[in-house]
């Protein structure tokens, strides 16, 4: 799996005369837990483009800079400086538009990632497994890319939401269907990565970091759960909906409940007097429940709930770990003063020793 790619730069070039004159651009790349440099010659990147466009059946968002005949293979470099400046601000260009791109299907593929030789898992002798070999840095990583993903499946989510507000029905399931499919992606690739944490311990990494990295793999399975009822809660609240608007022309028959009652229902517009705390403001709509109907508003409510619930349960887990650690530097702390006065007993006695035979030594003088 590709490391995180956070920023990619073509810092310089190099003159080689092997096999032939040609020039090569240094690729300095930029990833979560580490960095990395290439060199690649521009004829690469025409082979990179090339497979790139077969391979996804589009072009990358950029194209490759012009290529130009140089003079300077038959003398020394004079005039071409500029030249190669401009072909390599604009290979530049093309790699970080790849790497900005919204889509993620041409820096994703392994043409690419094998072109700015990005560090990849090697698949275990189980074929079709799944199982993944991870480094330490490679986990690290992949636990990066996935929390991209995460915020990648919300931002569909939250794209749903708002096209159904708007009333766009068709774009609206468009957009909750991408969001499932990540969301199925996203919890594959949790699998795998804690699958590669549990071989990670096996190799002997420090208790205190297997256990972090535990609670790392935790908060994104918390984060898969939520969106996981997120996005069914929105299903069940568009079926409610169907059910319950009428078509127009359904029902001739049908009134609607003046202003009065739905004040009598939420509440009247006098304060109410409390004994503690501040007055209880009227319910108000906010853009979240508005679109929601009385099944949507109790299902909002309980996943809400639920997120609370394992929230408070993660924090009484890492206060529980607060309070083995608290005992444990207690012991420690008292093994430690005992110790201490073990020695200080023993520098009494031996000072005792010292003295009486200073007093003898005296005496024989």
């Amino acid at each position: 799996m590709a490391a995180a790619i956070q920023a990619v730069s073509i810092r310089g070039h190099e003159e080689r005369q092997t096999p032939k004159p040609h020039v090569v651009y240094r690729i300095e790349i930029q990833a979560h837990v580490r960095s990395w440099q290439m060199w690649r010659r521009y004829s690469e990147f025409v082979e990179l483009h090339t497979e790139l466009t077969k391979s996804t059946g589009s072009p990358p968002p950029a194209v490759l800079p012009p290529k130009n005949t140089f003079a300077i293979f038959k003398g020394p470099f004079k005039d071409e400086s500029s030249t190669i400046e401009q072909r390599r601000a604009g290979l530049e260009a093309y790699l970080r538009a790849i790497i900005g791109a919204k889509e993620d299907k041409w820096r994703e593929s392994y043409a690419f990632r094998e072109f700015l030789g990005v560090p990849v898992g090697k698949q275990t002798p189980a074929a079709g497994s799944g199982s993944m070999q991870f480094s330490s840095a490679s986990w690290l990583d992949e636990h990066l890319e996935l929390q991209s993903r995460i915020r990648d499946a919300r931002a569909d989510i939250n794209r749903r939401d708002t096209l159904s507000d708007r009333g766009d029905v068709g774009a609206s399931h468009t957009a909750n269907v991408q969001a499932k499919k990540k969301l199925a992606e996203i919890l594959s690739r949790v699998r795998i990565l804690t699958e590669g944490l549990q071989e990670l311990g096996m190799t002997g990494m420090a208790e205190g970091e297997l256990q972090r990295r535990t609670d790392m793999v935790a908060r994104l399975q918390d984060d898969c759960e939520k969106l996981g009822k997120i996005v069914t809660v929105a299903r069940h609240t568009s079926r409610a909906n169907t059910l319950t608007t009428p078509t127009p022309g359904t029902f001739t028959n049908v009134s609607i409940a003046p202003e009065s009652d739905r004040v009598a229902l939420l509440g009247s517009n006098k304060p109410v007097s409390r004994v503690f705390g501040a007055a209880l403001k009227n319910p108000q709509e906010t853009e979240q429940t508005r679109p929601l109907d009385d099944h949507g508003l109790l299902g909002l409510q309980k996943v809400q709930m639920e997120q609370q619930d394992a929230q408070l349960s993660q924090l009484t887990t890492i206060l529980q770990r607060q309070r083995h650690l608290g005992e444990a530097i207690g012991a420690e702390l008292r093994l430690h003063n005992e110790m201490l006065d073990g020695l200080t007993n023993d520098v009494d006695r031996v000072g005792g020793k010292l003295s009486s035979a200073k007093k003898q030594l005296n005496r024989l003088g």
